[in-house]
């Protein structure tokens, strides 16, 4: 439009020269001509100084006009000066008006396909926001149902009805040369309008100068603009950022209810967690794709990592290894910037200092813990997930930096472990590697180059990243050799893409924010972006973390379904497997197998507090009885039946069982009860139940109870108060009645025939077999057993000689035998009479006492008399009764302790061990084993891991 109304503005000054001109004679001045009129009719007068036209912005270059050719007019030339009638003025008035018509119909339709073309270019220019459709009112989106816009666009002219309307310029250009040939021929004119001729030599040469200059205006401010381009961008997307923060908000406090992509990214994380537990078996591997992040030590591979989740989250150190395991990082989107870890429920804010700390601590306490002791890194993940708005939406691994020397401190075996961690996750098919090279350093001493392209020899899923440019530009020497790094040059491996980054200047204090300013204005001034060694697409974090997220959605997406099919049929082998092998059983993995054994423990635990009274004390008394009984028999009753009368004999037993009763006697009471309830706690625990009995849980079981008595310990204050009890029980000689005196009775005859059994088999491994077992079984004696049984027949002899014989044999009388033994040929020594004699003479005692013991069972009378005017004295059945009595006032008062008290105390024992085992994954493993543990173990990670994936696949479907 203001071109139309320039030229009819133009039109009426013309007009008024026409009428001035055909009534005045003289010069009219160049001056008070219209501008327009001027450039159309006096371009070349000598006076008019025009400037050549300033270049415009960048912008210029996104017109549709600079790709049309442009055709060069040429005008004749005017005559300056008084004009006299003669010079056909009509003529030149109609030739004014002529070429005001086809500029004004010319400027009208150019000007309108013009216009449209730049709509299309800016249309281009516009930024994809198709992602954030959920913003706009569903309205906008249903517009069409209400307004027919199909309709408009035909009832709209198109290009081709435009174009047709256009004139023919060839036409106009000849007119315009024969016009020019009648008018200006031999004119004084035609030298000036041959000087301004483009073909002419000056022309030429101002034509190079202003060319190179121009190119070099040109790429600075395609430089600039692009810049410019960047921080509007950025701009865009931090209100974009505060937008979806506000939003997500909103979704938290349950406003809106749509699915938000977060969801996506999270539902993905759980599968790789999953399939980080499964052992890969039956021909089915991990090759679900992931960010593997490798590089040199102190590459920057950490810092990269951090300027991507936008927060100094990991832990730091001047030279020192820092990353001792992989650490799983899932990005996803979200209201608020928090951390937290797959395994527990605390959230890190990342916007305070003191939460940053704290998880950085976190995850160095975590990794110290996964390295065993002798080692120093460990394959062992840790899963951390990272929300913020505005994160790109991917699952990166963090290794730990390959080294080429293993120095001080570190295990032997280092180097070679970190490069099979490494190679174990990116030997994964589908793995995107992050290849972190230093710039600051010479591109030889790199090692991790040679092992991604051993690895990723195409290069088909390798993310180049050169870190430090800033270093490197001002310390190369030559900037071609960082030219050569970034187009993998200068490497053999191959890449996908190649970045260049600046991740701060060299300061662990530095924010996020900071070092991305800093990024951005080194990148503003840096020669490698003026000298187009760079391109603005290769640099910069944000960049890099956009086409990482581009790489890693584009391979989940052609890579998850193939996965889930293969997931299908292992499942399908595994369930076939268990229907062949165990049919009648369940398929109970670990956890569930471990709670079933749970409850069968305390169980058994439980009934265990239900055992009888009756049938604790009988098996206490049988068991104390056990282990004091040699005490009681050796210690006790034969140094006392030595003596000469009764008096003697309870004085000695009173002064014995004092003493034993204030050192042993509680100490082995409180031992036989805690032995006691460990061997009924292991009958009920290892008792088999029949047909219902599973063998599987036997080694839990054991483990159970030797960790439950392990832990247990008896009261203290348990040896006090029975010392007491039994101390007054064996005080008391007074027997009741004659049940109780029968009942002593029997108890002796008991312990001594069980003595005296043992005393002749002792005597029998001494002297050999007798006539009969050597005629019967064919057996012999030695010559040792030959010596024994002489020296056994002579003091024999001895003792029929001498009934009441002393316990001990004086030194003449082993003299003697000796000598006997010396007259038929025997050899002794006086050791081996002295053990002879002990082991006859207590053959002959306990002898001598059952009889004595079968004398007093009519002998109760005489007790109640004490023994008054009678020759028979029963001292040793009252002494019987007294520990008979003790064993049982014992036996009664640990059952009670260990009812009222030590049952639930080990039982409570039971309940924490298995807590522990329920938190300890190792010990569950070494103590449920089996094909049939691991098959349904197998089994269930399978099915896991497909529902997982076929809900992830939906929701991506439903994202698409």
């Amino acid at each position: 439009m203001w071109r139309v109304r320039r030229a009819a503005v133009a039109c009426e000054v013309c007009q008024s020269l026409v009428k001035r001109s055909s009534g005045t004679k003289g010069c009219l001045p160049l001056q008070k001509l219209h501008l327009v009129s001027r450039s159309i009719y006096h371009t070349h007068h000598p006076t008019l100084k025009l400037q050549r036209p300033q270049l415009r912005t960048s912008l210029q270059q996104f017109s549709s006009l600079t790709s049309l050719p442009l055709r060069k007019l040429k005008l004749s030339p005017v005559k300056y000066g008084y004009q006299p009638h003669r010079n056909f003025w009509p003529a030149r008035l109609a030739a004014r008006l002529l070429k005001l018509r086809y500029l004004i119909l010319g400027s009208a339709v150019g000007g309108g396909y013009t216009a449209k073309k730049t709509f299309d270019q800016w249309k281009d220019m516009i930024p994809d926001l198709s992602d954030y459709k959920w913003i706009v009112p569903d309205i906008v989106w249903e517009i069409d149902e209400y307004i027919d816009l199909e309709k408009i666009r035909k009832a709209l002219p198109n290009s081709e009805d435009l174009a047709k309307l256009a004139p023919d310029f060839d036409k106009i250009a000849e007119s315009l040369s024969l016009l020019k040939d009648f008018f200006t021929t031999g004119s004084p004119g035609e030298t000036a309008f041959r000087a301004t001729d483009p073909g002419s030599e000056s022309d030429k040469r101002y034509r190079k100068v202003s060319d190179k200059e121009k190119i070099d205006q040109l790429q600075e401010e395609l430089l600039h603009t692009q810049l410019k381009y960047q921080r509007i961008l950025e701009r865009l997307e931090k209100e974009n950022k505060e937008l979806r923060k506000l939003v997500l908000q909103k979704d938290d406090k349950g406003i809106h209810h749509r699915k938000l992509k977060k969801s996506l990214i999270d539902m993905y994380s759980e599968v790789l967690d999953v399939l980080s537990d499964y052992d890969a078996s039956y021909n089915t591997q991990d090759h679900l794709p992931r960010v593997v992040v490798v590089g040199d030590q102190s590459a920057g591979k950490t810092s990269v990592l951090e300027m991507i989740a936008q927060a100094r989250i990991f832990p730091r150190g001047s030279g020192e290894m820092m990353t001792r395991s992989p650490v799983k990082v899932t990005l996803s989107e979200g209201p608020h910037h928090v951390a937290l870890f797959k395994d527990s429920s605390r959230e890190f804010d990342l916007t305070k200092e003191e939460d940053l700390a704290a998880l950085r601590h976190e995850i160095e306490l975590r990794m110290r813990k996964n390295v065993k002791e002798g080692c120093t890194v460990s394959p062992e993940t840790i899963s951390l997930n990272v929300k913020g708005p505005g994160l790109q939406r991917m699952v990166l691994v963090d290794l730990p930096g390959v080294i080429n020397t293993v120095t001080s401190g570190m295990a032997p075996d280092t180097k070679e472990t970190i490069f099979s961690i490494s190679k174990a996750y990116m030997q994964n098919p589908n793995a995107i590697i992050l290849c972190i090279q230093d710039g600051s350093v010479d591109a030889e001493r790199s090692i991790v180059t040679d092992l991604v392209s051993q690895m990723d020899p195409h290069g088909r899923r390798t993310i180049f990243v050169l870190t430090k440019v800033d270093l490197a530009e001002k310390n190369v020497t030559s900037p071609s050799r960082i030219q050569q790094i970034i187009e993998g040059k200068l490497f053999p491996m191959k890449a996908l893409g190649y970045f260049a980054v600046v991740t701060g200047k060299g300061n662990s204090s530095e924010s996020i924010e900071a070092i991305r300013d800093y990024e951005e204005e080194f990148f503003q001034n840096s020669k490698l972006l003026k000298t187009s060694m760079l391109k603005a697409h290769q640099v910069t974090t944000r960049n890099l973390s956009l086409a990482v997220s581009d790489c890693f959605w584009k391979m989940v997406r052609e890579s998850v379904e193939q996965q889930a099919d293969s997931f299908k049929a292992t499942r399908f082998n595994l369930e076939t497997e268990w229907k062949n092998n165990y049919p009648r059983l369940r398929e109970l993995d670990r956890n569930e197998l471990f709670e079933k054994a749970k409850n069968e423990i305390l169980d058994e635990v439980i009934s265990l507090s239900q055992v009888t009274p009756k049938h604790w004390e009988e098996i206490l008394q049988q068991s104390l009885w056990e282990r004091v009984s040699t005490h009681v028999i050796e210690n006790i009753y034969l140094p006392a039946a030595q003596t000469m009368n009764s008096g003697t004999f309870n004085t000695t037993v009173d002064i014995k069982l004092k003493q034993w009763t204030d050192k042993q006697l509680p100490n082995k009471a409180v031992e036989v009860a805690w032995e006691t309830l460990q061997e009924e706690f292991s009958r009920f625990m290892t008792e088999p139940k029949g047909k219902e009995h599973d063998d599987i849980f036997d080694k839990l079981k054991e483990a159970v109870k030797e960790e439950s008595i392990k832990r247990h310990k008896w009261n203290d204050f348990a040896e006090d108060s029975l010392r007491v009890i039994q101390h007054n029980a064996l005080e008391d000689r007074s027997i009741s009645d004659k049940q109780q005196w029968d009942a002593a009775i029997y108890f002796m005859e008991e312990a001594l025939q069980a003595r005296l059994k043992d005393t002749e088999n002792a005597i029998e491994n001494m002297v050999g077999p007798d006539w009969k077992k050597r005629w019967l079984y064919w057996k012999n004696r030695t010559q040792e057993q030959c010596v024994h049984n002489e020296t056994k027949n002579e003091l024999e002899k001895m003792l029929k000689c001498n009934e009441e014989h002393p316990a001990y044999l004086a030194s003449d009388e082993i003299t003697t035998v000796r000598k006997n033994l010396e007259s038929r040929g025997v050899e002794v020594d006086p050791g081996l009479i002295k053990d002879t004699w002990h082991q006859v003479y207590r053959r002959h005692f306990l002898k001598t006492a059952l009889n004595h013991c079968n004398l007093c069972r009519r002998g109760f009378y005489y007790y109640q008399r004490h023994f008054v005017d009678s020759e028979l004295e029963c001292n040793d059945v009252v002494l019987f009764w007294r520990i008979q009595r003790m064993l049982a006032i014992t036996a009664n008062t640990l059952r009670q302790q260990l009812t009222n008290t030590e049952v639930r105390r080990l039982e409570k024992n039971v309940k924490e061990v298995l807590e522990d085992f329920a938190e300890d994954g190792e010990k569950k493993v070494k103590l449920l084993t089996g094909k049939r543990v691991q098959l349904a173990e197998d089994l269930k990670k399978v099915r896991e891991i497909q529902e997982k994936l076929d809900a992830f696949i939906e929701a991506l479907h439903q994202e698409k």
